[in-house]
């Protein structure tokens, strides 16, 4: 007889091993985390962990994934307040994730160089398409709020919002760029600045606003990265 398994008991169990892998990502790094190091942390077997994952690479697209869905569920209160006008929703859901980021800066610095290695280059690829998914009904929705409310200037909600993913994901590796040249001293913060403020202009044409009717760097967040 097949063996029943209990979806909840089994998703309960297999979150057990992403929480603990991302407690010792932050303390140890994902390269000098091992999975014997894990095993010890929760006092599980090799066989549980290989019953969950395959490999550790689908560890770290699982610890990545939970902090996409994490960090697009603190938004998400953003998104549906009917009282804010699109470009102030805009503007706060982005300023809302870099906030979300700063918040978990160790996370995010241990992850970093992880992210951007040619090893990890298949999880990479699937994140960014995850990424595009969870992310375009989210702008798809405030697009279309600017363009009711004769803001924005576009044709296809969704389409200009797909668009803008891309140009965010462009950016995110930008950003990373940007961030160690900053700590190694190649570029000042006014190159940063000027970076942000490219991106915001081309993000301003695809929603056909003037320039300057969007800001989507906040000084504080920009600053704790690269000040």
């Amino acid at each position: 007889m097949a063996r029943t398994v209990n979806v909840a008991v089994h998703a309960v169990r297999r979150e057990a091993f992403v929480e603990a892998a991302q407690r010792l990502m932050q303390t140890k790094g994902y390269e000098q985390m091992s999975i014997q190091d894990l095993l010890d942390t929760l006092d599980a077997s090799r066989g549980a962990f290989y019953h969950y994952f395959d490999s550790k690479q689908a560890l770290l697209e699982a610890v990545i994934d939970r902090m996409v869905h994490a960090g697009l569920a603190a938004v998400q209160p953003i998104v549906d307040d009917t009282s804010l006008p699109a470009v102030l929703k805009l503007e706060r859901v982005f300023s809302g994730i870099g906030s979300w980021k700063t918040e978990r800066k160790s996370l995010v610095l241990a992850l970093m160089t992880v992210w951007m290695s040619d090893e990890n280059a298949i999880v990479r690829e699937k994140l960014r398409r995850s990424l595009v998914t969870r992310m375009t009904p989210v702008l798809s929705r405030i697009v279309e709020q600017g363009i009711d409310e004769g803001t924005f200037h576009c044709d296809v909600p969704v389409e200009t919002a797909r668009v803008l993913v891309m140009l965010l994901q462009g950016f995110q590796d930008i950003a990373t760029e940007l961030y160690i040249d900053r700590q190694e001293q190649r570029i000042g913060l006014s190159a940063v600045e000027r970076t942000f403020a490219n991106y915001t202009m081309a993000f301003e044409r695809i929603l056909g606003v003037p320039a300057g009717s969007i800001h989507l760097a906040d000084t504080a967040v920009l600053r704790e990265w690269f000040g």
